[in-house]
C-alpha cells in the first residue's frame, strides 16, 4: 500500500492536495454542503497548496453554477481527489476505496442502520474522520450544525403551537429562502397567550433556540421566577442539567460527574410539569441518563404540557412520547395520553402534539452550510493542512488502514 500523501501545505506545490465536495447520496437527499462557493474560494486562497473540486449535484442548496461563477471546477466524479468532504452518511455503493472521508457516520453508538457502512469503510481501506468527533483540547466539538437545529426547532415549536391553538400560521422553514426570510415570519407571532416555555440544554442547539425566542420578543425569566411566579405575557426559562436532575444519593450537583456518570442521577423535572405549556427539548441525552418525564406523567391531572418540540429527536429517549421521527414536510404528530397511541397532528385538543424532526438544519440549508464551512475553515483546515500536530483529526478518526483506531476499538463487535 503506498504511503499516504502528506497534508502539509507548506511543503506542497500548488494543487497537490485536492479536496472533493461530494454529491450527497443518502435518500432523502440532503441539500447541505461542507463548503459553500465562497468558503471554497477562501480555502484555496488561504492554502495555495489546496484545490477544491465540486461534484455536480441537482439537489444541493448551492447550484453548480454558483461554484463555476467563482472559478471552481465542477465535474461528475471526484474520485481522483485526496480528501472527500460530505455531510450525511455515504451510501456503501458510493464509497471510493483508499480515500480519506469526512462525514457524519452515525456509527459511534453502534447504530444498526450504519453497521454495513462501517464494515465497508474497513474493507475498502478508507480513512474515516467523523465531524461529530472533532474536538479541541478541552473536548469541545469544533464543528456542528447544532445552532441551526435549535433555530429551526424553536421556530417549528412556535409554528406547531400556533397551529394547534389556531393562533397563527407560519410559513414552514423549508419553504423560506433563508434565515432572513424566515425571520420575517416572526412578526406573525403576536397573539400568544401568557404561556410558559421550558427550553432544556445549554449547548449550541439551545443557543439557537434562544436566539429565535428572543427575536420573537418572548421574555426570558429565571428558573426561580418560572417556578414561583405567574406572568401576564409569554415567557421562557432555560433549564440546564442541574435544574432538573439530582444525584441519587443527595450529593451536591456536579456537572462533570453528571456527564461522566449519568446513571447516578435522577430526573427532578416533575415541578415543571404543571407549569409548562410548551417544551422545547434541546439537551443532549445519554441512554444511561434518566428520562425527562414518563408516559405515566402525561396522565397526571395537573400535567399541562400540550406541545413538545423534541429538537434532539431521540426516539424513545429522554421524552418517551417521541415514538418516531417526523419529516420536514409533516413535522408533527399527536400522542394520546389516555391510550399511549399516536394520532395525526392536531387531531384533538387533549392530545400532546409532538414536533420531532431529526434533520432540522436541512430546512435552512444555505445558512447552515455557511456556518458549517466557517467552522471547518477556522477549526479543521489548519490541522488538515499542517499535519495535525494537536491530534484534532486523529481523535476523530474512526478507521484507518483497514482497522478501527484504538479509541474506537469498542466497535469491533459492532462490525464483527
Amino acid at each position: 500500500m503506498p504511503a499516504p500523501k502528506s497534508l502539509s501545505a507548506d511543503s506542497l506545490p500548488p494543487h497537490s492536495l485536492r479536496i472533493g465536495l461530494i454529491r450527497e447520496g443518502k435518500v432523502p437527499a440532503d441539500q447541505r454542503v461542507a463548503l459553500t462557493p465562497k468558503k471554497s474560494v477562501e480555502a484555496q486562497t488561504t492554502y495555495p497548496g489546496l484545490r477544491v473540486i465540486v461534484q455536480g449535484s441537482l439537489v444541493r442548496a448551492y447550484a453548480d453554477q454558483e461554484y463555476r461563477d467563482l472559478g471552481l471546477s465542477v465535474q461528475d466524479e471526484v474520485a481522483d481527489c485526496d480528501v472527500l468532504l460530505g455531510v450525511k452518511e455515504v451510501p456503501v455503493a458510493l464509497l471510493v476505496p483508499d480515500k480519506t472521508y469526512f462525514f457524519f457516520s452515525h456509527t459511534i453508538k453502534k447504530q444498526p442502520a450504519n453497521r454495513e457502512l462501517l464494515r465497508a469503510v474497513l474493507a475498502r481501506n478508507i480513512t474515516l474522520i467523523d465531524y461529530e468527533l472533532l474536538t479541541d483540547a478541552a473536548g469541545q466539538r469544533v464543528v456542528a450544525f447544532g445552532r441551526y437545529a435549535g433555530i429551526v426547532g424553536a421556530y417549528n415549536a412556535l409554528l406547531t403551537y400556533g397551529r394547534k391553538h389556531g393562533l397563527f400560521e407560519l410559513k414552514p422553514a423549508h419553504q423560506c429562502v433563508d434565515l432572513d426570510d424566515m425571520q420575517e415570519e416572526y412578526f406573525k407571532v403576536k397573539s400568544l397567550p401568557p404561556l410558559k416555555i421550558a427550553v432544556t440544554g445549554s449547548g449550541r442547539v439551545a443557543g439557537g433556540a434562544l436566539e429565535v425566542l428572543d427575536k420573537m420578543g418572548i421574555r426570558q425569566v429565571t428558573v426561580h421566577q418560572y417556578l414561583h411566579q405567574d406572568f401576564a405575557e409569554p415567557v421562557y426559562a432555560q433549564l440546564r442539567s442541574g435544574d432538573y436532575h439530582r444525584h441519587r444519593d443527595g450529593r451536591p450537583w456536579d456537572t462533570a460527574d453528571f456527564h461522566q456518570h449519568p446513571a447516578s442521577y435522577e430526573s427532578t423535572f416533575a415541578p415543571y410539569l404543571p407549569l409548562t405549556d410548551l417544551l422545547i427539548a434541546c439537551a443532549y441525552w445519554h441512554p444511561a441518563a434518566p428520562r425527562l418525564l414518563s408516559e405515566a406523567d402525561t396522565q397526571r391531572p395537573d400535567f399541562r404540557i400540550n406541545t413538545i418540540a423534541d429538537v434532539t429527536c431521540d426516539v424513545n429517549g429522554s421524552i418517551p412520547v417521541t415514538r418516531r421521527a417526523a419529516t420536514i414536510t409533516a413535522p408533527a404528530y399527536d400522542y394520546v395520553p389516555a391510550t399511549g397511541e399516536l394520532a395525526p397532528a392536531y387531531s384533538a385538543p387533549e392530545n400532546i402534539t409532538v414536533m420531532a424532526v431529526d434533520n432540522l438544519p436541512c430546512e435552512l440549508p444555505r445558512n447552515a452550510s455557511r456556518d458549517f464551512g466557517r467552522q471547518l475553515l477556522d477549526h479543521v483546515f489548519p490541522h488538515l493542512l499542517a499535519g495535525d500536530p494537536d491530534g484534532v483529526l486523529a481523535r476523530a478518526t474512526i478507521a484507518k488502514g483497514g482497522q478501527l483506531c484504538p479509541r474506537y476499538a469498542y466497535l469491533a463487535d459492532y462490525v464483527g
